[in-house]
């Protein structure tokens, strides 16, 4: 009845050994007697910030957890021995452990932390700052003590110094007079954020600024030698800038010299020019810099910066099959190695480009084939140890080694909880989309369903983006994930036209073609679900977050009468409006091909807003009172023409001050609750009071 994936062909080109079988399956399975509910979503832990020791014996990384109420998550630092023995705690209380790094010796791990001890100076003012710690937790020690914090840090590779980042904003040179005059107001041009590198000495402790606040940066890598480093800089700190203003800059600390690599004819090569540009790292040679660049729409590309004397000669790696970059761009060992995170049919694997070298390329090889779904990596010094957080269909993250038999060895148990879940059945299933192109996607079934039970109700779920993907891995997430399935809903998440990880074409055919190809994969979806026999038709829902938002306004309006009930979160209505008002509009302009004037009548495809005397759906939408990616007035304008004009069943919830992801445990957990309450009224006929 389904349609399974086999192994993409991209499998061939692995050189390390048979394919993996998830380690919880290997392991002794405990009795699944627990219901998943909303609450357990905040029970889970989060893993990230991963590091290895120089000669891989330790990993160092993040657990993340909830808070409470009106809380976030917060973050403390542990490591973990690679090779047999437990886990334990560096740090306490949501002090931090973000841009963990090892010193080269290996015994002392530097972060970034806060201390809230409440007093006013740093570095306990709660402000964030440079901070580093044993490996068995003693000799917590801050390292900088910086008024106002630092923003980022990299240590030296001799581990002699760390480079430091601060803000500085210069008065502004036009209209100083009376922007001084009146100073509360809020100045859209003018005001500018710009970046201070300083160079801390770890023997004298001595400070130097060796970049002036001249432009703002947004990433920072030393190289082997101390003696450059590279740059990722704007004009200004504002996100717009970085959609085709930025570029990656090499600083020779000695002169103050400064190389730019990037420029605009570098640009005039690109599928469109409003790119970003991120994931500095330098080789271990220092003959090299690799970099990526970021389209919404478009692939994400791979470059390498060499030089050879001079001028820098730029080349662009190639990626194998179907195989997109999905970031944790680094190089290991020494033979000039390029690892990435490769993301193919909804699995993220690690990727290894061998002897990137004289403008060539080697070899692709995959590191960690299989049904997994990688989220970090790291590797040692040699290159021959290597380290990841990890996600399969039975398994939340973990810690993982990488076995010289190719296998992925758990190291951590963080969510020992899970174990005793009753899981939803996983299955990575396609369907005939539009033009003509099989269309994939996640599907989730209750636990324990069996075809003979029949049409269940159903929700199709969509991921934002759209430049993203729902991956092949258990998840229990606010939009439906695991929960739904858990109350006895089908959960189909299709990856529409535009997602990414199913190859390049298939990604940039949705350009120009939104609110048109990607809806016709959405219904072919949800008809194919009927058609199955998963869904019954009379009670099927649409939702979605940010792109999944904007999808789901445009699904109530082109398909009135598939869809039951929906949950519209940040979403887009009108295409002009966003590009009046959201902070990266190179998003419009290259969905749509050019500026509103250039180009009316494309906005208006795009845009849900002239249909909406179609919907008949009852609708749920949510926004975030401070969201500047997808700003309230798209959803307000929602709810307005449903309840005031169009008399649909509606409510509009806003979470105050929340930007455009909830941020605390209580907007979450709202949010969950209510997109259960309205699909059990709307598709199950319940209500509160039958609870």
């Amino acid at each position: 009845m389904l349609k399974r994936l086999a192994f993409p062909p991209i499998l061939a080109l692995a050189t390390l050994g048979c394919l993996l079988f998830p380690p919880a399956q290997m392991a002794t399975a405990a009795e699944r007697t627990h219901d998943i509910v909303p609450e357990d979503y905040f029970d889970l832990v989060s893993l990230g910030n991963l590091a290895l020791s120089p000669d891989g014996a330790l990993a160092a990384y993040t657990e993340s957890r909830w808070g409470q109420g009106k809380e976030g998550r917060s973050s403390d630092l542990w490591v973990v021995p690679v090779r047999g023995g437990m886990a334990h705690r560096l740090t306490f209380d949501g002090f931090g452990g973000s841009g963990a790094a090892w010193n080269a010796e290996g015994n002392r791990i530097y972060f970034l932390g806060r201390d809230r001890a409440g007093r006013d100076n740093p570095p306990h003012d709660g402000s964030r700052q440079v901070w580093r710690i044993d490996p068995d937790g003693s000799r917590l020690e801050a390292v900088t003590r910086v008024t106002d914090g630092v923003n980022s840090f990299v240590l030296a590779p001799d581990g002699g110094a760390v480079f430091y980042t601060t803000t500085k904003e210069p008065a502004a040179k036009e209209w100083a007079d009376i922007r001084a005059e009146f100073p509360d107001l809020e100045y859209a041009a003018g005001t500018l954020s710009l970046t201070e590198v300083h160079r801390l000495d770890l023997a004298s402790w001595r400070t130097e600024t060796v970049v002036p606040a001249t432009r703002h940066i947004w990433d920072m890598a030393v190289s082997p030698d101390g003696s450059r480093l590279a740059l990722i800089t704007t004009e200004d700190s504002e996100v717009i800038y970085r959609e085709g203003w930025s570029r990656v800059d090499v600083v020779d600390l000695a002169s103050g010299d400064v190389t730019s690599l990037t420029d605009q004819q570098w640009r005039s090569t690109h599928p469109s020019p409003y790119g970003w540009l991120e994931d500095l790292t330098w080789a271990p040679d220092g003959g090299a810099l690799a970099f990526s660049i970021s389209f919404d729409g478009y692939a994400s590309q791979i470059w390498v910066a060499e030089q050879n004397g001079a001028p820098w000669n730029l080349q662009r790696i190639q990626r194998p099959g179907r195989v997109g970059y999905a970031g944790g761009l680094t190089w290991t060992g020494q033979d000039r190695t390029l690892c990435y995170e490769g993301e193919s049919m909804a699995r993220i694997r690690v990727m290894a480009v061998q002897k990137v070298a004289g403008g060539q390329q080697g070899r692709t090889k995959v590191l960690t084939p299989g049904d997994w779904v990688v989220g970090a990596f790291a590797g040692d010094r040699r290159g021959r140890s290597l380290v990841t957080i990890a996600e399969t269909t039975s398994r939340m993250n973990d810690l993982y080694h990488l076995e010289k038999n190719g296998q992925l060895e758990p190291l951590t148990d963080v969510n020992l909880q899970v174990a005793t879940w009753k899981l939803p059945q996983i299955s990575h299933v396609g369907w005939a989309g539009a033009d003509g192109d099989t269309c994939w996607g996640i599907l989730e079934l209750p636990p324990g369903y069996k075809e003979v039970d029949g049409p269940l109700p159903a929700v199709v779920e969509l991921h934002g983006g759209p430049t993203s993907s729902t991956k092949y891995r258990l998840r229990l997430w606010i939009y439906g994930r695991s929960s739904l399935p858990a109350r006895g809903y089908a959960l189909l998440s299709p990856n529409y036209h535009g997602s990414t990880g199913y190859g390049d074409e298939f990604l940039a055919k949705l350009v120009g073609r939104e609110n048109d190809i990607d809806v016709k994969d959405i219904a072919t979806g949800t008809r194919w679900l009927i058609d199955q026999g998963f869904a019954d038709p009379s009670r099927i829902g649409v939702m979605g977050w940010s792109n999944g938002g904007y999808l789901t306004n445009c699904m109530i309006t082109a398909e009135p009468d598939l869809y039951a009930a929906a949950s519209s979160g940040a979403g887009v209505l009108d295409m002009a409006i966003q590009w009046g008002t959201e902070d990266t509009p190179g998003h419009v302009i290259n969905f749509n091909r050019g500026q509103p004037w250039q180009v009316p009548d494309a906005y208006r495809e795009a845009s849900p807003m002239y249909h909406l005397d179609r919907v008949k759906t009852p609708t749920l939408i949510h926004q975030g009172g401070n969201d500047p990616r997808v700003p309230p007035p798209h959803s307000r304008a929602l709810f307005r023409a449903l309840h005031h004009y169009l008399n649909v069943p509606t409510q509009l919830v806003v979470y105050p001050g929340e930007p455009h992801g909830l941020t605390t445990h209580e907007n979450r957990l709202a949010k969950i609750k209510w997109d259960i309450a309205w699909f059990d009224r709307y598709l199950l006929g319940k209500d509160e009071a039958s609870e």
